[in-house]
């Protein structure tokens, strides 16, 4: 287990301008430093909820931050543009088209917001949400585009859905049909030479096709992403509504509290080590144990009633698809370890985290814990017909993949909305691809009051092995 940290992309530099991604492999999302080297001069787009990485970027390199910029409310992570105003008294920036509860400055469609030679020239781009926009970057005045940073407008290999959150009434086709303009009428405007830096890479929900590249260019993208090819506005808006992925339930709340006044993260404080009488005192109010442990470690010893997400994961995305949002959360894991669960947590809005587990699980008597079952894909397929067993991988899996024969497909995002769709009192076996999201899976199920649950060790490619039999998931 290890964190998973911001990935920095080596400084561009053109003319006067400094340029930096930074890529957060654990939430797929991607922000942006920018300044002027000759004015010192500097914005933040789309930054993450920890923003310690742009102040000590900024100061490295001379510059001074003096406007946030979003591309829209983002629903798939808290942005971190209160805890960046607040370090550096800068302003808030959105499209004017957002809707927000704190004071910010709105900006017009071809407004230029000018860092001295380097500016960025504001595109409205509604279509992924009603208030999105894009951001053209040159690096000298009336230079050619040198980039542009679509949001989730525009990704590589793929466009921002228009089905998720914040439509403020705008129906699914309504934002996909603005969006097929945005694209063609602004985006693909653009020289084909224009650097295209989006606000998410692969294993975003935001999208169903986006690829594990971080940038490219309009010219790539015009002649390799799907939803850039001729078409018209009818097919487009088919093709980019068809086959998306279930949006984790957090989605919501971290839309609203992207809207709000809220209070900001203290990224460097401790969290509070709470004795096992507290912690047992909190779960009894109702606060979920929250096990980071690897899925092995959990499955030799717990707590009962807890639920594991490993830390080595996309952790924070998948406690958000599990752990409602207004819960209390106590940490259980390894040493030295809550600080970045906690501000991981706090990266999609989920801040009621009131402690850890002093000393871990081995604080509590032995007669306390309970081991979790794990099952071999052999001892899966002698197990009796009446065992029930759930496929908690998405959509798109169990399509490309099968099933495994008799079993009931609920996409992890939608586990907890459809408990009352399988029988908590029979013998239930959980899988996934892999085990990381079984285990999250098994675990849930027991937390809310499944009797016996086992995971599949190696998940379904454990048990597509050729030597077993695999179904085709029902057509609809």
């Amino acid at each position: 287990m290890g964190a998973d940290p911001v990935e920095a992309g080596a400084w561009q530099r053109s003319g006067d301008l400094v340029f930096r991604q930074y890529y957060l492999g654990c939430l797929s999302q991607a922000s942006y430093l920018i300044g002027d080297r000759t004015t010192g001069r500097a914005v933040v787009v789309d930054p993450q909820r920890d923003v310690a990485l742009y102040l000590a970027d900024a100061e490295a390199e001379g510059l001074r931050i003096e406007r946030v910029l979003e591309t829209h409310v983002h629903a798939d992570f808290l942005s971190g543009h209160l805890e960046l105003a607040t370090a550096t008294r800068s302003p808030i920036s959105y499209g004017d088209a957002a809707q927000v509860e704190f004071p910010m400055e709105p900006l017009a469609d071809g407004q230029i917001l000018s860092l001295g030679s380097v500016s960025l020239e504001v595109l409205h781009t509604p279509g992924h949400t009603p208030e999105s926009i894009c951001l053209v970057v040159r690096d000298q005045p009336g230079a050619a585009p040198w980039g542009v940073l679509t949001g989730d407008t525009l990704f590589i290999g793929d466009v921002g859905r228009p089905d998720l959150l914040g439509g403020a009434g705008w129906s699914a086709e309504e934002l996909g049909r603005a969006l097929y303009r945005s694209t063609r009428r602004r985006l693909l405007t653009l020289p084909d030479g224009t650097r295209v830096f989006p606000a998410h890479g692969a294993g975003s929900a935001c999208g169903k096709n986006l690829s594990t590249e971080t940038s490219s260019t309009i010219g790539e993208q015009r002649r390799t992403n799907y939803a850039l090819a001729p078409m018209d506005e009818n097919a487009f808006v088919a093709a980019v509504t068809e086959g998306q992925s279930v949006a984790p339930m957090y989605f919501a709340h971290a839309s609203q509290r992207n809207r709000e006044s809220r209070p900001v993260l203290d990224e460097t404080s401790r969290v509070p080590a709470l004795p096992l009488p507290q912690v047992d005192e909190l779960v009894r109010g109702g606060a979920v144990l929250l096990d980071t442990r690897d899925p092995q470690d959990f499955a030799a010893a717990h707590l009962p009633g807890s639920v594991n997400v490993g830390l080595g994961g996309r952790f924070a995305e998948m406690a958000g698809q599990v752990v409602p949002a207004d819960a209390d959360l106590v940490l259980v894991g390894d040493p030295g370890t809550a600080v970045e669960a906690r501000n991981r947590l706090a990266r999609i809005g989920f801040d009621r985290v009131r402690g850890e587990l002093d000393g871990g699980v081995s604080a509590a008597p032995p007669e306390r814990l309970r081991s979790a079952g794990r099952v071999t894909a052999t001892e899966l397929a002698a197990l009796p017909d009446g065992t029930q067993v759930v496929d908690v991988r998405g959509p798109g899996e169990v399509a490309g993949s099968g099933l495994v024969p008799g079993a009931v497909p609920i996409p992890l995002p939608t586990l907890v909305s459809r408990l009352g769709e399988l029988d908590p009192a029979a013998s239930t076996v959980v899988y996934c691809a892999g085990g990381y999201r079984s285990s999250i899976a098994a675990s849930t199920l027991r937390a809310h009051g499944f009797t016996t649950v086992d995971d599949l060790l190696g998940g379904f490619g454990a048990w597509a092995d050729g030597t077993r039999p695999v179904t085709a998931p029902a057509t609809t």
